[in-house]
């Protein structure tokens, strides 16, 4: 059966068709935690060229520097007694559920995250903000839903190394044990390295694969 179009319909379908009749999407909100402590390294890098792609694309960015935050990273009492937030903990609790996606960019060390973006990790993602659990029940509530991530992590270790004779440690916390358990996914994983033997060549390549990804807002 054949359908009759007018001029106008036509072109309407073919608008259909190529999604130009798509709403413009709005600009992402985009916050980038650099878990290496010192701006100057090759994550920081990372993390400028990730922001420089992001921001050519239209997001929206905030920034946490780790490094340059005043906080202790220790739970002195666990989590039996309230440890006031620092106002730099508070000011990244608020950037945390402004934001949509979140890129923790960090090294490697000895096999996981570096002890100051555990610590950060600790003292921010509490029961009552990033979950909750349920009274008398070995289940909770993932309170940061509704946002993704994506991990930049630089590495001495062969990539093949890291997963078959270490089984990521690093890569499992953080995905599994952290951010899913707080409702946030999908978590996609870009590795770097291994660093220690890398050219100037193949760390210009990296550079340029992390500023796709933030073009990409992925």
């Amino acid at each position: 059966m054949w359908i009759a179009f007018t001029n106008t319909e036509y072109l309407q379908y073919l608008a259909g068709r190529n999604g130009d009749n798509k709403k413009p999407m709005k600009p992402k909100k985009v916050l980038i935690i650099i878990g290496h402590p010192m701006r100057n390294s090759f994550c920081g890098a990372l993390a400028e060229a990730y922001i420089e792609g992001a921001k050519a694309a239209g997001a929206d960015i905030k920034q946490l520097y780790l490094g340059e935050l005043k906080f202790d990273p220790i739970l002195w009492h666990g989590y039996k007694e309230i440890q006031e937030l620092e106002e730099d903990l508070k000011m990244a609790q608020e950037f945390i559920l402004w934001a949509e996606h979140l890129v923790f960019v960090y090294p490697t060390w000895w096999g996981t995250i570096p002890a100051q973006l555990k610590g950060f990790i600790d003292r921010t993602f509490l029961p009552g903000f990033a979950f909750k659990y349920r009274k008398d029940s070995l289940f909770w509530d993932r309170l940061l839903t509704n946002r993704s991530a994506r991990l930049l992590v630089t590495m001495d270790a062969p990539h093949w190394y890291y997963k078959w004779a270490y089984k990521q440690p690093g890569h499992n916390m953080m995905k599994k044990t952290i951010l899913w358990f707080c409702g946030i996914k999908p978590v996609k994983i870009s590795e770097f390295g291994p660093i220690k033997i890398s050219t100037e060549t193949q760390r210009h390549k990296w550079l340029l694969k992390a500023r796709k990804l933030g073009e990409k807002i992925e």
